[in-house]
């Protein structure tokens, strides 16, 4: 079974600072029909304006991946941790029994694109942890594991049985993801044109997929998607 999420379809949220797209109910947005998929509760695509963010907040009980699309992102956090994410990178954060941090856009002119990404976590109340590697790039028409319940190859260790993968495609490329029984996937499309097994998505962009053994991707455009393989 193939169902779409449309792009356009999804909560929007606009500040001075921020702009917002909500895939599942989040703050303010709220639709019963999509709350989440399987493990996966938060997909936000943000953009930030330049030298603004979020201030310190807290989280805990929540695996929470940041995917930066372009720009910069300056994070700090109860641990220590003060760190930069940019494209080519991925940050993962178990937040456990409980952390607070902040995110900000650190450039004076360029805003930043990401997408924030939560995952109900496996197992409650473990130590909170943080870990941030720049991902080797994978060539065109080739997944790369980002992170993983069972990390390898320089994958971040994420507190619940899911893959993350991300690929970049050129215009014709083809791939093939073999699905295991009784799991699902979420494709999310972060720029440009895919056909999955005949259905047709954009950026901005998921398809939910359930009940498949195979998916057969093509890139009708030069393309770069996220793929999660879920329980």
């Amino acid at each position: 079974m193939l169902k779409v999420r449309r792009s356009r379809d999804r909560g929007y949220v606009e500040q001075d600072w921020l702009k917002s797209y909500h895939t599942f109910s989040f703050g303010s947005y709220f639709d019963r029909k999509h709350m989440n998929f399987r493990s996966l509760r938060v997909m936000n695509e943000d953009w930030i304006a330049p030298n603004s963010g979020f201030p310190t907040h807290p989280h805990d009980n929540m695996e929470i991946i940041t995917y930066v699309i372009e720009g910069r992102l300056t994070h700090r956090d109860s641990m220590g941790n003060q760190e930069q994410i940019t494209h080519g990178e991925i940050q993962s954060m178990s937040a456990g029994t409980g952390i607070t941090h902040s995110e900000f856009n650190p450039d004076d002119q360029a805003t930043t694109h990401l997408y924030q990404i939560w995952l109900v976590p496996a197992e409650k109340n473990i130590k909170p942890s943080y870990q941030q590697i720049r991902y080797d790039q994978a060539p065109s028409g080739q997944l790369t594991l980002l992170a993983s319940q069972q990390p390898k190859d320089g994958a971040v260790f994420i507190n619940q049985d899911v893959d993350l993968y991300r690929a970049e495609l050129a215009k014709g490329d083809e791939l093939s993801f073999d699905i295991r029984p009784g799991r699902g996937v979420w494709l999310q499309t972060v720029r440009g044109g895919l056909v999955v097994n005949g259905e047709a998505i954009q950026t901005g962009d998921a398809l939910i997929v359930e009940d498949e053994s195979q998916l057969a991707i093509s890139a009708q455009e030069a393309s770069e998607f996220l793929l999660f393989d879920l329980v």
